[in-house]
């Protein structure tokens, strides 16, 4: 009684399904382009990658150099207040 009551899933028709050809590309007669675009997909990637390297290391660089100015100016501050005492 206060159960729902849950449809009936519904069977879906098996029908065999065929693949369609496809047509390979036509061999153009002039120079293969394939060795050309291997050796500049591979240079590009070599670049980005010594880029993102570079500008981690810069960052890296920054903030330590950041650091060591806060560090100077807190140990000023230290030295100078403890002088005047």
């Amino acid at each position: 009684m206060f159960r729902p009551k849950l449809p009936d899933v519904p069977t879906l028709p098996t029908t065999a399904v065929t693949p369609q050809q496809t047509q390979a590309p036509a061999p153009s007669a002039g120079r293969p382009i394939a060795p050309f675009v291997g050796v500049g997909a591979g240079a590009v990637a070599a670049v980005v990658v010594v880029g993102i390297v570079l500008t981690a290391l810069l960052a890296a660089v920054a903030v330590s150099a950041v650091s060591v100015a806060i560090a100077a100016v807190v140990l000023r501050s230290l030295v100078s207040s403890a002088h005047k005492r």
